[in-house]
């Protein structure tokens, strides 16, 4: 049987660890706060007392981390890497940087351990029911070893060869269109509102028609009925993502001229305690611009 370690249970993990135990699979996890530890336990999941142990015998160890302060501290700082053997894969499902997965694919290409980046679209929801698109880049023979895990968590794979930093450039471009939607969206509605149109009556008219699609349909649902708490992706994360978004344009010398306001205006919303509502906060940037909010 297939020894896999899940280490981040959080709003994410905790159910993806969930389909795979549900799936048959043995999986030990450890998670910082014991909570989801025991919830993983009682459907018949291995609880782990730290990532080292986790790790220690797993074939494939996923993770699902923060940030790369987390991973780094997790994975590395915390013995889990230490733990693999020659031959185990490590799949991070995190959105995390380009720079992380370079670096990681080094060090685990060193130890003769597979490195795979496996970022994900959809919310805590779409995870509960397995239908997550998965991006990957990695080892080819490595995601074969590991895509019918892929298959209890996601709709859909997408692979885009075998740089692991190449999936998570992708995430981080996703994820920037995202907060750009969020980002027009409340400025639109902010100038329909400046002439004393209903917001929400603009909001229904344009994702029932030009932009009838789930990013803006979801997000626009929650501006107009000023929706966001609690929070499906916080605030906090768009920052941490748009921000890796810049760094990695950087590095590859791709201008985003647009991701830059959208930092200092998710700077703006953390400025006014902002931190953990629902990026579809940033709507409230603009309002607060034009004195409606």
């Amino acid at each position: 049987m297939i020894e896999i370690a899940f280490l981040g249970l959080g709003v994410m993990g905790k159910p993806m660890a969930m389909n795979l135990v549900r799936a048959g699979y043995r999986v030990r996890s450890w998670n910082r706060s014991a909570g989801a530890v025991a919830a993983l336990a009682a459907i018949g999941g291995v609880p782990a007392e730290s990532p080292r142990e986790a790790a220690e015998g797993a074939d494939i160890l996923f993770s699902m981390l923060a940030d790369d302060e987390a991973a780094r501290s997790v994975v590395i700082d915390a013995g889990a890497f230490d733990a693999l053997k020659p031959g185990a894969i490590h799949v991070n499902m995190a959105t995390t940087s380009v720079r992380l997965a370079e670096e990681f694919e080094r060090l685990h290409r060193q130890k003769s351990v597979s490195y795979i980046a496996a970022p994900v679209l959809g919310r805590s929801n779409v995870a509960e029911t397995g239908q997550l698109e998965i991006i990957v880049a990695g080892e080819a023979m490595a995601i074969e070893r590991v895509r019918p895990l892929f298959d209890c968590l996601g709709r859909r794979t997408w692979h885009f060869g075998e740089r692991p930093e190449r999936a998570n450039a992708i995430k981080l471009a996703a994820n920037f269109m995202i907060a750009s939607a969020i980002g027009t969206m409340g400025e639109a509605a902010a100038l329909a509102q400046g002439y004393g149109a209903s917001k929400a009556g603009f909001l229904d008219l344009i994702t029932s028609t030009i932009f009838a699609a789930p990013v803006y349909k979801n997000y626009g649902g929650a501006i107009a009925e000023g929706r966001f708490e609690p929070a499906g992706f916080k605030m906090s994360l768009g920052l941490k993502d748009v921000r890796l978004a810049l760094e990695a344009a950087e590095a590859a010398r791709v201008p985003l001229p647009i991701a830059s306001l959208l930092k200092d205006n998710l700077i703006d919303g953390l400025a006014h305690g902002e931190d953990d509502f629902d990026w579809a906060a940033l709507a409230r940037v603009a309002a607060r611009r034009a004195a409606q909010d």
